[in-house]
């Protein structure tokens, strides 16, 4: 099943507080930005492919992008909505998932926060990818 993009970016808002943990899949333990979108997206009913033995840092996550497109992720044109799953580009080598709760805040495990949050969208940050849940949204 393919969620809708409001039941999408509300499985996202509900996981605000979670605790962070790198490569964590479980919202009670912990979850890092792959684990947010993984649960997200089985909380709004779909069910994703999740990667694993990636680093905080990598140069290349080319051989890990195909797995959107599995998990019924399609590229997503047009302005931000709820909903939509961004990949974002950091200093130092660092890719990191984001789901936008509206067209000004995302959702997100934030590594020194240690915990999932919400805040403004940020214009600074390099939008590599963005993906929606289904093609018509």
């Amino acid at each position: 099943m393919i969620p809708s993009a409001e039941a999408l970016a509300d499985a996202a808002v509900a996981l605000v507080g979670c605790p962070f943990r790198l490569h964590g899949r479980d919202p009670a333990t912990g979850l890092d930005c792959v684990g947010l979108v993984s649960a997200a997206l089985a909380a709004a009913g779909a069910r994703p492919i999740v990667p694993t033995g990636y680093g905080l840092r990598n140069l290349d996550i080319a051989h890990l992008l195909p797995l959107a497109e599995m998990s019924g992720l399609t590229p997503a044109l047009g302005p931000v909505k709820a909903g939509d799953i961004m990949l974002i580009t950091l200093p130092n080598c660092q890719h990191h998932l984001v789901i936008s709760a509206d067209t000004h805040s995302v959702v997100h495990a934030h590594a020194g926060l240690r915990r999932v949050v919400r805040q403004p969208i940020d214009p600074a940050w390099g939008v590599q990818i963005r993906w929606r849940a289904a093609p018509n949204f």
